[in-house]
């Protein structure tokens, strides 16, 4: 399994490679607001660096993340909505530019990073069967091999198609 793993990150190691100069997108953290002489303030989302946006991954200077949700910036106003899943979008929308992300500015939410060594037949997004390292690229998705995957996000990163 240690050799799986090894191979995992060699793959990681090389799609960095191949990434220099591509396109990196934030990754934030939600801070709720805390009171201030008992006001309380707006909650806002905090940078914690950034990624190549690979799909189902995230891939850092040093680390493998599976995404979370996803949010573009923009500036907070009063809106009618049909359903809370959309205010609580554009509360998110808000307190990323609150944070300082510049209005239309994607940012990374709720990631959580993936430990190479610790992958085996049950780990998701990533997963080892049968020797090869695999990626679920969606819920109701199949397995696909990781070089496979890497090699197509790397490429759709560097080369995004017209009006993408």
């Amino acid at each position: 399994m240690t050799g799986t793993g090894t191979d995992a990150a060699a793959l990681f190691a090389s799609a960095r490679e191949r990434l220099v100069d591509a396109p990196r997108e934030r990754l934030g953290d939600l801070q709720e607001g805390r009171r201030f002489l008992g006001i309380p303030r707006a909650a806002r989302i905090v940078p914690r660096g950034t990624a190549w946006h690979l799909g189902v991954l995230l891939l850092t200077d040093d680390a493998v993340l599976a995404t979370g949700d996803i949010v573009r910036s923009r500036a907070e106003v009063r809106r009618g909505f049909a359903a809370e899943s959309q205010r609580r979008r554009a509360e998110l929308a808000a307190a990323a530019a609150r944070g300082g992300v510049p209005e239309g500015e994607t940012v990374h939410l709720g990631w959580h990073p993936i430990d190479l060594s610790a992958l085996d037949a049950a780990s998701r997004p990533l997963a080892l069967r049968e020797g090869d390292a695999l990626v679920r690229w969606s819920a109701a998705g199949g397995w696909m091999p990781l070089a496979r995957y890497l090699d197509e996000r790397v490429e759709l990163l560097r080369h995004p198609p017209e009006r993408a």
